[in-house]
């Protein structure tokens, strides 16, 4: 099979548009990463289209996919449960909102309890 390989401009093959700018729809730097005192996080606990299981969602991380990882990682190890960071939000298996908002502010990051 052929190896699908997009174009230098983005994908975009072909364009009728004669001010077409293929620079406009390259991909965007990614966001620096805010150091921990300028986050403004947020915890939920949430069962929305889970199948009844309860989940611990921390909202709000502004940076870089690879910091949100790391992050997401040290929460699951100090938790002790499964879970996954994408998208600028992590999800860890369980109810540990406490456990996390303890940590979080050890860390030095601003957090709030959210929702119910």
């Amino acid at each position: 099979m052929a190896k699908n390989k997009k174009s230098s401009q983005g994908g975009m093959i072909y364009s009728t548009n004669p001010d077409f700018d293929p620079d406009q729809y390259r991909e965007q730097e990614s966001v620096q990463t805010l150091p921990p005192s300028q986050q403004n996080l947020k915890i939920f606990l949430d069962r929305k289209n889970r199948k009844g299981k309860t989940v611990t969602l921390i909202t709000g991380f502004q940076g870089e996919e690879n910091d949100l990882q790391d992050l997401g990682k040290k929460l699951k190890n100090q938790c002790g449960a499964g879970g996954s960071a994408k998208q600028g939000e992590i999800l860890i298996q369980g109810d540990f909102r406490d456990r996390i908002f303890e940590y979080l502010q050890k860390e030095g990051y601003k957090v709030k309890k959210a929702g119910g």
